[in-house]
């Protein structure tokens, strides 16, 4: 057997072993369903997200104005003229700009075909054109409460997404060329990418995967900095990082990383880890390594994250280095963590927080951007029975909400190159650790997203008790560091730039270049990005932007300087497990390596 094109013989004994593996796992993943469907288990189709809901409000406010509809619609038909007088120019060997064009940051039409093919160009312009005037229609609707309409807004988004044409074989010019090429053995490979997938996902749902989970060890290749775990509790273990300095400053660093996601986002390569740059700055690095939770940590609360997290971590460090004042970073949602700390402490009159710096950390809640689509009280609702049921929500479902945010780059992308072409997706550092989810404690979860997202109560003072402490952002006096990045989508800048203007003291923020991510990931050797700085915090952050200062290169070094006036002296080196905490293991510990499943 050959193919078409290159003549190439395909091995027989290749595609009969996928043949076979195709046939196994289709017969498996056949008879769990048949099982499941003789057990009774009958599933339930609801509206939980309240999409439908969104959309039947929408659709009656659109009939009800047919004029705008009718003026919609001819401006549609005005585009489709154009695009077809274009079209035609192009076939009679004529030059001829284009009607629409993908924005420059859209990877899906950048095979040549899709600008040099006649045809393929159609399809793609006919598909811009039509998904502009769809989200245009959509988003002139007048009357909609504000969540309805940014409901409807992003699963209109969504529903675009899905649609394109790059997502399917007979529009895809290089899944067509590679179909033709391998004689269709890359639609037979990506089945049984496909069916692999449905199994990792129980049958249940699709698991899409992102990159090979083989080619990647956490404290093998990824997370090697050198340190040793100091303290260990039910939340946490406390990592202490070897130093890389003759001398080091004599107020040690503790990180505070999201719960969400693993701490190795910091310590990912050494030319990328922000634990090994810091520890090079000559600061002794602490980093609080989360458990990943399962049933029985279920009534774990916010409290207990707040006394067994950074509290914990405070009282560990002082007890390891003989150093009572710190200076502390929170990452995320372990800056939100870090505000309600600082506040616990100040009433507390504990002092022990030197500084805090906070990396793109929402603490007022107001606009949260679009993860705000997820959160109203049906869907905190349905989540919390869901909860209740498992003790915990599942990290799976919470990192397929943040892979909808960015649906082209993180969920069809994968399923064009791994179902479509059939190929095994690229080792990738970053997609393996977002790939490695964890779960929320139900009772922790609901509080946060009740009184956090839902009904912002941390920006108002008392808003929140504590362990018995009312909090209040108001009495924290510590300088303060905030960086954001300007292409944010889970935290965005605007709102973190509100949450920098709730407190009273010296208050910095930088706006970083890039995402929420490789914005805040970026070592000063790469050279990338830039950032804005300015000494004045505006009212308004747009103002602040206006006037701010655009400076190359990473953020990093404008935070050592600032933060050095805070690390107090020099002083000899702490090797970790030396003081009075003996060391338990070597870094990354135990608790960063509970995996949920393999990926």
């Amino acid at each position: 057997m050959t193919t078409p094109e290159t003549g190439s013989a395909l091995d027989p004994a290749e595609l009969a072993k996928t043949y076979a593996e195709i046939a196994q796992r289709s017969s498996q993943l056949l008879s769990a369903f048949i099982a499941r469907q003789g057990a009774g288990s009958v599933p339930a189709f609801g509206d939980e997200l309240g999409i439908a809901k969104a959309f039947y409000e929408m659709m009656g406010k659109l009939l009800a104005d047919p004029a705008k509809f009718a003026e919609m619609q001819f401006k549609l038909w005005q585009d489709y003229l154009s695009l077809w007088q274009h079209s035609m120019l192009r076939f009679l060997g004529h030059d001829a700009r284009p009607v629409i064009e993908p924005a420059s940051s859209d990877r899906r039409f950048r095979h040549d075909d899709w600008q040099q093919n006649f045809l393929f160009d159609f399809i793609k312009q006919s598909y811009l054109i039509a998904a502009k005037h769809l989200h245009q229609t959509v988003g002139s609707v007048q009357g909609l409460d504000d969540q309805t309409a940014k409901k409807v807004d992003f699963y209109t988004r969504q529903y675009i997404d899905a649609l394109s044409p790059s997502n399917f074989l007979m529009t895809n010019p290089e899944v067509l060329r590679e179909t033709v090429n391998s004689g269709g053995q890359n639609l037979v490979k990506g089945l049984n990418n496909l069916l692999r997938d449905l199994e990792r996902g129980n049958g249940k749902q699709l698991r899409v995967k992102m990159t090979d989970p083989s080619a990647f060890e956490v404290g093998g290749n990824i997370a090697v900095t050198p340190g040793k775990v100091v303290f260990q509790n039910d939340l946490i273990q406390l990592l202490q990082y070897a130093p890389l300095t003759q001398e080091v400053y004599k107020r040690p660093l503790l990180i505070l990383p999201p719960w969400i996601n693993k701490f190795y986002i910091l310590d990912m390569r050494e030319n990328n880890s922000f634990v090994r740059w810091s520890t090079a700055q000559g600061h002794t690095v602490f980093v609080v390594s989360w458990i990943n939770p399962d049933v029985a940590h279920a009534q774990k609360t916010f409290d207990d994250y707040l006394l067994e997290g950074p509290l914990a971590a405070l009282d560990a460090i002082e007890k390891a280095t003989g150093e009572r004042e710190v200076n502390a970073i929170g990452f995320c949602l372990g800056g939100t963590l870090l505000a309600a700390a600082l506040a616990y402490m100040a009433a507390k009159r504990d002092n022990r927080i030197k500084s805090a710096t906070f990396f793109a950390s929402m603490i007022d809640f107001a606009e949260p951007g679009e993860l705000e689509v997820f959160v109203d009280e049906k869907q905190v609702s349905n989540l919390e029975k869901k909860m209740q049921e498992r003790g915990y929500l599942e990290g799976s479902e919470m990192a397929n909400t943040f892979n909808m945010l960015r649906a082209n780059d993180l969920i069809w992308s994968f399923v064009v190159n791994n179902y479509l072409l059939g190929k095994q997706p690229f080792p990738f550092d970053l997609l393996y650790w977002n790939s490695d989810s964890t779960r929320m404690p139900a009772a922790m979860h609901s509080f946060y997203l009740r009184n956090m997202y839902i009904n912002n109560l941390l920006r108002q003072p008392g808003g929140i008790t504590l362990n018995g402490v009312p909090i209040d952002l108001s009495k924290v006096k510590n300088p303060l560091y905030f960086v954001s990045t300007i292409e944010d989508h889970i935290a965005p800048w605007q709102s973190t730039y509100a949450g920098a203007r709730l407190f009273p003291g010296k208050v910095r923020f930088v706006l970083g270049g890039s995402g929420h991510i490789a914005g805040i990931i970026n070592p000063p050797g790469a050279n990338k990005y830039g950032y804005w700085t300015k000494d004045k915090l505006d009212e308004m952050p747009q103002e602040w932007l206006a006037g701010a200062t655009q400076h190359p290169g990473s953020w990093w070094n404008d935070w050592a300087q600032w933060v050095e006036p805070y690390a107090g002296d020099k002083i000899a080196p702490r090797e970790p497990g030396k003081g009075k905490l003996k060391a338990l293991e070597d870094a990354p510990g135990l608790y960063v390596k509970m995996r949920l499943d393999e990926r």
